[in-house]
């Protein structure tokens, strides 16, 4: 029986810096993600490689319901326990308000908020004692998002379902929490025009966009801290304090 970590996308951006820290820490890992084989499969080696942990990569994409039994059929096909989930898989919609169809709100909603929920519901029975559930929220849970209707009220939604999963999860000894970073410094965000990274800049009273390591090091405190429960932790610089 081997223990380990699942970060649901996990082997890019936030999900690749949470993975390294926790394989830094000695916990073997399981992570998932939706297409980019390639990549995936590079982001294993690496932290292989690096760390000399187990590192489990599986296909298993966040806006598939069939993806839920992907997951807990390999857990116990490996026979693997679980000290933690990490849900950070979720994806955005970027059409215009007056263009969003309720198929693609729908497809923001089940990625983001129905998948991580059953899934959690099929998975409560493999975590070791004491186990620990750790949601991606975002700022823009928070703070209202000019761009993305569908992702802001999601993000939300999943900062709700952190406070109201405490009670129901008290049963088998799992808590649960949340954290709501600002603008982390990923691949995607790299990518965006210099003046609108300027402008984010602008905003933020610590005048840069958060490391991936920095953010990760939140996840690890959650993991590892037995008294945090019921928390969603902002780490956002001091977005529009300045």
């Amino acid at each position: 029986m081997e223990n380990c970590v699942c970060i649901t996308g996990g082997t890019k951006g936030i999900g690749k810096a949470v993975a390294a820290c926790l394989a830094e820490a000695g916990y073997n890992l399981l992570l998932t993600y939706s297409s980019d084989s390639e990549t995936a499969q590079a982001t294993g080696n690496e932290l292989r490689l690096q760390y000399g942990r187990q590192v489990h990569i599986l296909q298993a994409d966040s806006s598939a319901p069939s993806s839920i039994e992907i997951i807990y059929r390999y857990l116990t096909e490996q026979s693997l326990r679980l000290d933690a989930v990490v849900f950070n898989a979720g994806i955005t919609s970027r059409c215009p308000f007056e263009e969003l169809a309720l198929a693609e709100w729908e497809r923001v909603f089940f990625a983001n908020v129905h998948f991580p929920v059953f899934l959690l519901q099929r998975l409560t029975g493999l975590f070791n004692e004491g186990g620990s559930v750790v949601f991606t929220g975002s700022l823009m849970g928070i703070q209202p998002h000019s761009v993305s209707l569908a992702y802001g009220v999601t993000k939300s939604a999943v900062h709700a379902l952190v406070k109201n999963l405490v009670k129901f999860l008290v049963p088998y000894h799992i808590r649960v929490n949340g954290v709501a970073p600002g603008f982390v410094d990923t691949e995607w965000q790299k990518e965006k025009p210099a003046e609108i990274r300027r402008n984010i800049e602008n905003k933020v009273a610590s005048g840069r966009f958060c490391r991936p390591e920095e953010v990760a090091e939140v996840y690890k405190m959650l993991i590892e801290n037995n008294y945090f429960n019921g928390e969603v932790i902002v780490i956002d610089g001091g977005y529009s304090y300045k």
